[in-house]
């Protein structure tokens, strides 16, 4: 499938934290974002969610990741926040309800092209026993 998104990332750096570590957590996630330094913050930019995918099949939480998308979603735009630390282990854990004391990693995702429900169902396709299903 070809798709048009732009994928906006921030994450708060904590006084305890070593920014490039944070920086390491985004990219596992979102690899080849690209990662600057703000003001107590680390804001990055990416155009693919491909890794992403793979990681919410691989882990298969594609009802979980659905659940968040739709909920987190205004217009053409998807938001939903992920746990910084488990995103340093290269494991996607979305942050639902309690916010982690360290912050979260806030991704903000703009679909340019196609609809969001095509997008999403790219990214996370609909599940039948926890398997995604896939049309013939």
């Amino acid at each position: 499938m070809i798709y048009s998104v732009d994928i906006q990332l921030t994450a708060p750096v904590q006084d305890t934290e070593i920014e490039a570590r944070v920086a390491d957590a985004i990219e596992n996630i979102f690899p080849g974002a690209e990662v600057e330094s703000g003001h107590g913050e680390l804001i990055a930019e990416a155009h693919s969610v491909e890794e992403f995918s793979e990681s919410l099949h691989r882990q298969e939480i594609l009802d979980t990741a659905r659940g968040e998308f739709f909920g987190g979603r205004e217009g053409d735009t998807l938001s939903f926040s992920l746990k910084k630390q488990a995103a340093f282990q290269g494991v996607i854990n979305f942050s639902v309800g309690n916010p982690d004391e360290l912050g979260d990693i806030h991704v903000r995702i703009r679909v340019n092209d196609p609809t969001v429900e095509e997008f999403i169902d790219y990214v996370a396709p609909p599940t039948e026993d926890g398997k995604p299903i896939m049309d013939d």
